[in-house]
């Protein structure tokens, strides 16, 4: 088992329409009990059998208290910290109930949206965020060894692959609520940044 994960992520506006086939995305709850310097332990709940709207009004816990018999997938993850879009990831599937229970008795828990799509030779997921999180976007390649010479789709705005703030664990301990309006006013000011590291990018327009 290869416990490290190769990818590159980045900020879209919205999720295209185009994506949205109208069948139920992955909906997924999850909580982090450790979420500190790009270290992270994350209990993850998940589903195929609910379509719920993301809005800064979806609460995490509200939802799965409601909905807890519905979600079939649970796991524990543990993460090093990601270095030139590569992170330690070593995951194991656990009992849904025992995750329900210790989603609902501790962690700092997220919720979202989870869209995939083969876009080029690779497949990607967009996650749609919900909560304190809403109404952030982010599009992630993942692959078995560095994502390199990587198309990237039109709706892109913008590479985090690097910016902690921009993980599941960052925005777990900072929802991109509180801090949301700074990074729309830098990348007005700056404009997109791509990495260079990767090989050649190849960016859709």
């Amino acid at each position: 088992m290869n416990d490290f994960e190769y990818e590159r992520r980045f900020y879209c506006r919205a999720l295209p329409r185009e994506l949205d086939d109208g069948d139920a995305p992955h909906l997924i709850v999850q909580s982090y009990y450790v979420h500190d310097g790009n270290y992270a332990l994350r209990v993850r709940l998940q589903t195929r059998s609910l379509r719920i709207d993301m809005t800064a009004q979806t609460d995490p816990l509200t939802v799965l208290q409601r909905y807890r018999d519905k979600f079939n997938e649970a796991f524990v993850t543990v993460k090093g910290p990601s270095v030139g879009g590569t992170r330690y990831e070593a995951e194991r599937e656990i009992d849904a109930r025992i995750a329900a229970e210790l989603m609902m008795r501790g962690g700092a828990p997220i919720i979202k949206n989870r869209f995939s799509a083969w876009i080029g030779e690779d497949g990607w997921s967009i996650d749609v965020f919900g909560g304190a999180n809403a109404p952030l976007v982010i599009a992630e390649a993942e692959r078995s060894g560095p994502v390199t010479n990587l198309q990237i789709p039109s709706f892109c705005v913008t590479e985090v692959t690097d910016q902690p703030r921009f993980s599941n664990d960052g925005l777990a301990g900072h929802p991109f609520s509180q801090w949301a309006n700074d990074f729309r006013r830098e990348l007005a000011q700056e404009g997109p940044r791509f990495q260079t590291l990767f090989g050649k990018n190849r960016i859709s327009r």
